[in-house]
């Protein structure tokens, strides 16, 4: 799209904060006014409107502004309804990633326990929501109580920190990493190298494969930003 504004800024507004270009308030595509209920997301999605348009030397496009289209599904497409998109989330607590272990070689196996379990550890005194863990590709069923107990944690969050999960929970294949990010207890990078443990390692015995570095580069920047989408809902810039 071309650019027709000189200045994107953003601006308190009924319910929240205003995006505005050129003093007008940004609209959706559906025609709805986008108003974000934090300034530091509102601040962020003006900046990025700005830069991208910028950049772009008057052509941009919605691929330039993730900011803005996260904000547009929270508001839109989430807050009406939110728990369609919290069940979808929390059914990765039944098959976590960090719950399946590999049988061998030994140091794999090591290095799983030993960056893996603290991480359920910590969900099971956090949420009440103790994992099961098993070996192999051998499904193991999770207890009805912590999994209820994950789903009331993410039915209870904010549409917009549903929205930044709903990028991070399917990237990482682990709901216990997303909730550790909404907690601000991992940082993205970290989560997504516990996310990659297993690539990583067959990586450092037999050397990188150029496919598998592609696409570790690219979930590495969708769980960057959800993790910037999720901080900036909870009002942290």
């Amino acid at each position: 799209m071309k650019r027709f504004w000189d200045q994107a800024t953003a601006q308190p507004a009924e319910g929240g904060f205003a995006i505005l270009l050129d003093g007008k308030p940004m609209r959706m595509p559906g025609g709805g006014v986008l108003c974000v209920p934090h300034a530091p997301l509102a601040t962020a999605i003006a900046d990025e409107w700005q830069l991208a348009g910028g950049v772009k030397g008057g052509e941009m496009s919605f691929s330039d502004t993730p900011l803005t289209r996260l904000a547009g599904t929270a508001q839109h497409r989430i807050t009406p309804d939110p728990e369609p998109t919290a069940d979808a989330i929390a059914r990765y607590g039944e098959t976590d990633l960090l719950c399946y272990r590999a049988e061998a070689p030994s140091d794999l196996v090591r290095r799983q326990s030993e960056a893996w379990q603290p991480w359920l550890d910590w969900a099971a005194l956090r949420f009440d929501a103790p994992l099961r863990v098993t070996t192999g590709i051998t499904f193991v069923r999770q207890h009805t109580d912590s999994i209820a107990a994950l789903r009331r944690t993410v039915l209870a969050m904010d549409p917009y920190v549903l929205a930044g999960l709903g990028i991070a929970v399917p990237a990482m294949g682990s709901l216990i990493l997303g909730l550790a990010m909404t907690e601000l207890e991992l940082d993205a990078a970290t989560a997504h190298e516990l996310a990659a443990l297993d690539e990583l390692f067959t990586e450092e015995k037999w050397g990188p494969d150029d496919e598998a570095v592609t696409r570790r580069r690219n979930v590495a920047q969708d769980i960057d930003l959800a993790y910037r989408f999720i901080r900036l809902s909870r009002g942290v810039d």
